[in-house]
């Protein structure tokens, strides 16, 4: 297993350390840690991928792993501040099926052996949802809010509407795929 893989599955390994932290009332600046936690999980994203571009070290089973990767922590982190009160469920849902969507629309692709290349509004969208749930931690409920709403609540629209727009242009950008038959 090479090294950007195995930053993959640590990330793996760090969201269940980062779901009992945020979790666990008894501990201390519990949203700090978790805070950190996340941050750390998240920087590894750009981290493997750099390395196995750099290195040439891209594989089948990274390709795999590191988009379930993303989808299970930014996943784990919604539903977590759902769970918290800190976020309408809504917003969850739409982000966790936009990610449901394309997983699915790149097993379309894969079977018909066309690979779905990441596209920009993809990347701002994971970049807006961790921006986002970062500021879950910190500003949320009645701290800073502005319009009735607090700008953790704002973030994660923001970031919401970005996971809307990219998935439309998978989708649009990929119909063919979807409308043509065998």
């Amino acid at each position: 297993m090479n090294l950007p893989n195995k930053i993959s599955l640590a990330r793996i390994c760090l969201i269940p350390v980062f779901l009992i932290v945020l979790m666990t009332e008894s501990i201390p600046y519990r949203d700090t840690w978790a805070a950190v936690i996340f941050a750390v999980a998240s920087l590894t994203d750009g981290i493997d991928g750099h390395i196995a571009r750099k290195y040439n070290l891209i594989t089948d089973f990274g390709k795999f792993l590191d988009p379930l990767a993303d989808k299970l922590l930014v996943s784990t982190a919604l539903i977590c501040f759902v769970e918290l009160g800190r976020m309408p469920a809504w917003m969850a849902v739409v982000i966790i099926a936009r990610e449901f969507i394309v997983t699915g629309l790149r097993s379309v692709a894969a079977s018909k052996g066309v690979v779905l290349a990441a596209i920009m509004t993809g990347k701002i969208k994971t970049c807006t949802q961790i921006a986002a749930s970062l500021l879950m931690f910190f500003v949320y409920g009645d701290k800073f809010v502005f319009g009735g709403y607090s700008i953790a609540w704002y973030g994660m629209l923001i970031a919401t509407l970005f996971t809307v727009y990219s998935g439309w242009e998978y989708l649009y950008k990929n119909r063919k795929l979807l409308l043509e038959s065998k």
